[in-house]
């Protein structure tokens, strides 16, 4: 079982760290008001794996 909790870790940090990179690089590309869309999104998401993660860790 703590194998597979740091799997799903490891997962969500390579979600967090690869979902930063895209909204990076697309902020360069789209209009304001869509990147400020996406960046919002994008920080929802983030918000829910890290609890994700934080119920993992009880």
């Amino acid at each position: 079982m703590i194998d597979e909790k740091n799997e799903i870790e490891k997962l969500i940090d390579n979600m967090i760290t690869s979902g930063d990179e895209l909204v990076n690089n697309l902020k360069t590309v789209l209009p304001n008001s869509l990147s400020e869309s996406m960046v919002m999104f994008h920080e929802s998401n983030v918000a829910n794996l890290k609890k994700i993660k934080r119920f993992l860790n009880k």
